[in-house]
């Protein structure tokens, strides 16, 4: 098992085989390894050599050459959101101390007019083609990077805050495609559509394929109707995705052929137990879903035969477990139904921690507070809510963030959504607090209905008042009827701008302004008489998200 992922490139250096392929060409892994050593000799050129590089590309092949070359000079990536603008986007550079910004041109005009620190250069023009060119061929730098040493710095995806610059070793990134290479074997073909600049594509994708000699197709960006032929085209065995990836897919005109295709298994998080049915069912192919996270503090695998919508168990000799976040008490076990309704959830849910301080999380780039309410009391704490049942297996409940408090009892937002999902015509539902006029929460949802239906209030509250697993609190008061969920930059539901919009929004929203009565169709005297509310008793209705 190589110890860092310099060690992994040198492994290939002589392998003709796998690497690297697109719609128009393709490397070997020696070649992909050629390639990366001329850069590194690009990078002690420029004099950024062992020091910050910021990347700012799609998904192509010059990104790779570039992981490469850090890897083997000591140099380390700083993965950009290409979604980030102006002031944020230039901060991101500057907290992460770049020496070098790379991109295209198609890029470049993100980048324009802002105050980053340090020089922009472009790698899809002539200068730095002929200067790659001119240093292809050089030898190997002779120096390794130890497994400690810093690769890369990757941005969270602040879907429940600011993005945090995450430490990732060589060590820990070698450690990782190591351990998930092993269901790989070198005529593996992995599509590749998620971004580079995140951990999922690199560390379930990319690095593994290195690892184990397979090939990488690599796509610029997801696409839901190229992914079929794509997937065809290349004979891919095997795909990662984040969020809403298979939803989209599924969305694209079903055809009897789809299942005729080469895909065995795919890798992802986040996508509901009805789109994953439906894309085992469509495509023919396993799909698997764990949980990680960019920091890689606690990670939870599936297993075979688990319940449908569980997150699996953590590995062995590992400590997670499920506490209460105020006290750090251990949660009681969680009591299932028949199909897996959870049944106590004001004692069951509580935060995921790993209680032996998260071993393979190394910290945030420069950000010391951060680290510290990540770590604190030695414990490494992932910031998600979860259960555990009498078998000790997980299972997930929504973020930290999603905690709320109606009428004094506190509650999680992901079970109430795994209710809503069973709505009929449901594609995706979030759930999320907003203020009460006197004190705590109310319970928000948001519809993403399938294609040609129309949300029916009555049926709706005819479905909750059905629900045995619905907690007495937990039915919304206010539905908003979205026509697509926002996203973050890697496919995952962005739920800030659903808290800041609450019930001011162009899209309908159906409420009922006292829990025994029917849902109706809020309007702007509704809206009116909510603010009234919140000014004689002397609260805003404009908190923060």
């Amino acid at each position: 098992m190589a110890d860092t992922i310099a060690q992994a490139l040198l492994e290939r250096a002589g392998d003709d085989g796998g690497g690297i392929r697109t719609d128009e060409r393709s490397w070997s892994w020696a070649a992909v390894v050629e390639e990366a050593a001329a850069r590194a000799a690009c990078f002690a050129d420029l004099g950024v050599a062992g020091r910050h590089v910021g990347v700012l590309l799609p998904n192509v092949p010059e990104f790779l050459f570039l992981l490469g070359a850090a890897a083997l000079s000591g140099s380390v990536v700083v993965g950009i959101n290409p979604t980030r603008r102006g002031a944020e986007l230039a901060r991101d550079v500057r907290h992460t101390e770049c020496a070098l910004v790379l991109t295209d041109a198609a890029s470049a005009p993100l980048l324009s007019g802002l105050d980053l620190g340090c020089d922009v250069h472009l790698v899809d023009g002539t200068s730095w083609r002929a200067q790659a060119e001119a240093r292809r061929g050089v030898p190997v730098p002779p120096t390794s990077p130890s497994p400690e040493a810093l690769f890369l710095l990757l941005f969270t995806s602040g879907s429940t805050g600011a993005p945090k610059a995450v430490r990732m070793s060589q060590g820990r990134a070698a450690r990782t495609a190591s351990g998930s290479a092993v269901a790989f074997g070198a005529d593996a073909v992995l599509y590749c559509a998620m971004p580079l600049f995140h951990g999922n594509a690199l560390l379930a994708n990319l690095f593994p394929a290195l690892v184990s000699g397979a090939t990488v197709v690599l796509k610029e960006r997801f696409s839901a109707s190229a992914f079929l032929p794509d997937v065809r085209r290349h004979g891919c065995t095997y795909f990662n995705y984040v969020g809403r990836a298979l939803s989209y897919i599924l969305a694209q005109p079903e055809a009897p052929e789809d299942a005729d295709n080469a895909l065995q298994w795919c890798l992802g998080s986040e996508a509901s137990p009805r789109d994953r049915a439906e894309f085992r069912r469509r495509f023919g192919c396993i799909v698997v879903e764990g949980y990680s996270s960019t920091e890689g503090g606690v990670v939870i695998t599936p297993f075979r035969g688990m319940p449908r919508s569980a997150l699996g168990r953590p590995a062995d000799g590992t400590d997670v477990v499920v506490v209460d976040p105020e006290t750090g008490v251990e949660r009681p076990r969680a009591q299932l139904g028949p199909e897996g309704q959870l049944l106590n959830a004001a004692e069951a849910v509580g935060e995921i921690v790993g209680r032996r301080g998260g071993p393979s999380f190394e910290g945030y780039y420069a950000n010391e507070a951060a680290d510290a309410e990540r770590t604190r009391d030695g414990w490494y704490w992932t910031g998600d809510l979860g259960y555990v049942d009498g078998d000790g297996t997980f299972w997930f409940a929504g973020r930290a963030a999603d905690w709320m408090r109606v009428d004094g009892e506190n509650f999680a937002a992901g079970p109430i959504e795994a209710v809503l999902g069973r709505f009929p015509g449901v594609r995706a539902v979030v759930v999320y607090g907003v203020p009460d006029p006197v004190t705590g929460d109310q319970v928000m949802a948001a519809l993403e209905l399938d294609a040609g239906v129309a949300f029916d209030p009555d049926a709706f509250a005819s479905f909750l008042a059905a629900q045995p697993d619905l907690g007495t609190k937990w039915a919304p008061r206010f539905v908003r009827v979205i026509e697509s969920m926002p996203l973050t930059a890697t496919g995952k539901v962005d739920r800030k701008p659903l808290r800041a919009e609450r019930w001011t929004t162009p899209d309908p929203v159906w409420w009922r302004p006292a829990r025994d009565e029917g849902f109706r169709r809020l309007t702007e005297a509704d809206v009116a008489s909510l603010h009234e509310g919140f000014a004689s008793a002397g609260r805003s209705a404009v908190l923060s998200s």
